[in-house]
């Protein structure tokens, strides 16, 4: 299998899409198809019959040029035949004839020649880009069919299944345990997006069923979303909610997330790995290779970070203990069950223990059910609320009654900047946010501080005074 990344050339104007042919980019690249070899390369009689016309500098400058070219127009020829192949089912052969074609590019020294450098461009291009599609064609994902993930066994599958018997026995019964809370809503939202059902237990190894969970790279919630990338798949987050850690909401994003690198890799081993450090890591693993990648993300295991080197195996061999507990030695009970609820519009912002109070349960259950509500509070301009199943009718009943709750105002204290300082640092010492820093001293970018510089920064009760 190969698959070639290439970056840095712009998409040629002949090429409009998938559907595009290897002929109409020529039409419009001034590429040429030879019928024979010898058009392709120039002979040794003709350049000795030129000799008396130009010198020898022209006629090697010719020669090159002429062999230059045609590579190029064969290298063309052979993508025509691997969109002949794929048009016929057979990728294995489209993907080779790609190889041989994108391998002949590379051969081409065109940078003295403009007219050369654009179509070995636009050709690398083009090849590229077919690689990609052939690639996700084979392993992407389709309504109704979710077993496309391969149970490896290996090695490195072994060693997770080990770990997962031995040390880290504990945290794997306790995170089966809680997905039970809520597998269920995960399961239906993959299956109705045609994922592969199997992706519903990649919370276990994110994070353990925890809804809280927070990595030491910031990343948050049962899909560990860092605040960038929660913000890409629209997570909201802000001084009421962080959606990274609503279960419905985070799952949404993740599964827009997961078909996007499925739309880049093609293959979910490669997804996942970058679901863990990024794709622009794996891309980078992938094209210091300097080959045509891969049919098997095991040929990029040892180039990976090592956490995400891991991360493949060990979600394999979480599979593969909950498919065959007995086998490796578990006994599985019965998962905790989904906590039932009904959503309210909440018309204004109301403290949590208040309702719970007026409700007569915990305030523990609105919060197990809001997890996103950052002040404990619903937000200001309403908010659709989850209580307990049943309760709609009372919490109807009782908001007119409650208290609209205003959160206090925040108070501040001044920092002077000292040299190898930076908003990180600050806010861990004050308690504080590098947003709610940046945001109190209008900073569009945090590294814009400086050395002497004195700012204003929000905290909470408690912090230590001004310096």
């Amino acid at each position: 299998m190969i698959v070639v990344f290439v970056l840095g050339c712009a998409q040629p104007n002949s090429l409009s899409g998938p559907s595009s042919s290897p002929g109409h980019l020529a039409a419009n690249s001034d590429l040429k198809v030879s019928n024979t070899d010898s058009d392709a390369v120039g002979s040794e009689d003709g350049i000795e019959e030129a000799g008396s016309e130009v010198n020898n500098g022209s006629s090697e400058k010719r020669d090159d040029a002429d062999g230059n070219q045609g590579m190029l127009d064969s290298a063309l020829e052979l993508a025509e035949v691997s969109q002949e192949y794929w048009a016929a089912g057979d990728t294995d052969k489209a993907l080779e004839a790609l190889d041989q074609a994108y391998t002949l590019i590379l051969q081409v020294e065109a940078s003295a020649d403009e007219r050369l450098s654009q179509q070995k461009d636009d050709l690398r291009f083009m090849i590229s880009k077919r690689v990609m599609e052939i690639y996700a064609s084979r392993f992407r994902a389709t309504n109704g069919n979710h077993n496309e993930i391969p149970l490896t066994l290996n090695q490195y599958v072994e060693r997770e299944i080990k770990l997962f018997q031995t040390t880290e026995r504990q945290f794997f019964l306790e995170s089966y345990q809680r997905s039970g809370k809520y597998r269920p809503q995960i399961t239906k939202a993959i299956r109705d997006a045609g994922l592969p059902e199997d992706l519903s237990w990649l919370p276990l190894i994110e994070s353990g069923f925890k809804v809280r969970a927070l990595s030491r790279a910031r990343a948050l919630g049962l899909w560990q979303f860092i605040p960038s990338t929660g913000y890409k798949f629209g997570l909201k987050r802000n001084a009421w909610v962080d959606e990274r850690l609503d279960p419905e909401k985070a799952t949404d994003a993740a599964i827009a997330y997961l078909k996007e690198l499925h739309q880049i890799f093609g293959d979910w081993a490669s997804v996942l790995a970058a679901y863990n450090c990024g794709e622009g890591r794996v891309l980078r693993v992938i094209r210091s290779q300097q080959i045509n990648y891969l049919d098997n993300f095991w040929d990029l295991f040892e180039r990976l970070p090592w956490e995400t080197a891991r991360y493949y195996p060990r979600f394999l061999a979480t599979l593969h203990i909950l498919k065959e507990p007995e086998k490796y030695g578990f006994k599985l009970e019965t998962p905790d069950s989904p906590l039932p609820y009904e959503k309210i519009a909440m018309p204004k912002p109301v403290r949590l223990d208040a309702l719970a109070d007026r409700l007569g349960i915990a305030d523990s259950v609105l919060l197990e059910l809001n997890p996103e509500l950052r002040q404990h509070a619903t937000p200001v301009g309403g908010y659709l609320l989850r209580v307990p199943s049943g309760s709609a009718e009372n919490v109807l009943a009782s908001i007119d009654s409650l208290k609209e709750w205003t959160p206090p105002k925040r108070s501040y204290v001044y920092h002077r900047i000292r040299r190898g300082e930076t908003l990180s640092t600050i806010a861990v010492r004050y308690r504080s946010s590098i947003r709610a820093i940046m945001e109190a001293n209008n900073l569009s970018r945090s590294h814009f501080i400086r050395a002497g510089q004195r700012i204003k920064v929000p905290v909470k009760n408690g912090a230590s005074d001004s310096v």
